[in-house]
């Protein structure tokens, strides 16, 4: 079988995997171990007297060739600015190979637990890292990869659902009215921020995206690095109520401007930027449903009750937009 949009990872199955990395020139000793990834795939993969690697084999259609390239770049600029960044091994001047039909990239494994955000001193860490991936992220633009705005995670989810079909209809209505509500809220959010910069992002900063040593937080996966503004990167780094948030934010940004100013204005996004977050992820689920690993792992996506309860958060969501921007403490 070959990939498609209806089973983009069809035939990619242990004796291909390894045959990929060999064909790098490594030795597979047989040991394979799924890794927590849907976009993707994502193996460890035992090697003959060395450490395990770690493979990426990408989804096809999603990237370019060319925008992954991009990504790979960005990594490699912050590891010459000794950033704790995991990237991709270059053999023989390449960092994305093909095999089988499938493209993939190979990194080093990275060990780590998962941080624990709600410490002080961890959030000024982050802090900081955060301020210096974006001093790097900051020297020059994306030229091919998204752009993080109303329109792409916003409008286009909610025009591609309505156009799909994939709300139930009785619901379909209301879902359209409150998601049409949310993203004037998005809109009028982004209006009172002002010109804000972008620059080139991680994109998905969250718990599961950083692994924590002794030698501090690493980063791994940089899949959705796109342009947008900087606090798209700090905001995921916050949980719990307003008054919770604006005390993690506070040291988030003690850290952050030890390296980098940080614009205040863009406090206004936070809860326009989770909206939009909350908007494109219905979307992604509908987009990906075709591939058999989503209803395994999402049964609930085609329940009306899923749809019952996005109503209720966009909805709350609208009301959070209209409060003050969060405030750091």
């Amino acid at each position: 079988m070959t990939p498609s949009d209806s089973t983009p990872f069809a035939g990619l199955q242990p004796e291909p995997i390894l045959d990929a990395l060999e064909s790098l020139g490594f030795r597979c000793d047989g040991a394979l171990m799924a890794l927590n990834s849907y976009e993707n795939r994502v193996w460890q993969i035992g090697i003959e007297d060395g450490a395990p690697l770690i493979a990426k084999f990408y989804r096809p259609g999603r990237w370019s060739d060319a925008q992954i390239a991009e990504e790979h770049g960005f990594t490699a600029a912050m590891a010459a600015d000794e950033l704790p960044v995991v990237t991709p091994l270059v053999i023989g001047g390449r960092s994305l190979f093909s095999h089988g039909g499938f493209r993939f990239a190979v990194f080093p494994r990275q060990g780590g637990r998962a941080p624990e955000f709600g410490q002080p001193h961890i959030l000024e860490w982050m802090g900081r890292l955060m301020a210096r991936i974006h001093m790097v992220g900051a020297r020059e633009p994306f030229a091919l990869r998204e752009t993080l705005d109303t329109r792409s995670f916003g409008a286009d989810s909610r025009d591609w659902l309505l156009t799909n079909r994939i709300i139930p209809p009785d619901l379909e209505a209301v879902w359209q009215g409150v998601a049409d509500q949310a993203l004037e809220g998005v809109r009028h959010c982004f209006d009172r921020a002002g010109k804000v910069v972008a620059l080139r992002l991680h994109g998905d900063c969250h718990a599961g995206n950083v692994l924590w040593t002794e030698d501090g937080p690493h980063f791994v996966d940089f899949d959705d690095a796109r342009m947008g503004p900087a606090i798209q990167d700090l905001w995921m780094l916050l949980s719990g109520d307003a008054d919770e948030m604006g005390r993690q934010l506070g040291h988030v940004l003690a850290g952050y401007e030890t390296f980098r100013e940080f614009d205040t204005r863009e406090l206004q996004l936070v809860e326009a930027l989770r909206t939009l977050r909350l908007m494109h992820h219905s979307a992604w689920l509908a987009r990906r449903w075709n591939d058999p690993a989503f209803p395994a792992a999402f049964p609930w996506f085609a329940t009306n009750r899923y749809w019952e309860e996005r109503i209720l958060e966009l909805r709350e969501q609208i009301a959070i937009m209209h409060e003050p921007a969060l405030v750091p403490r």
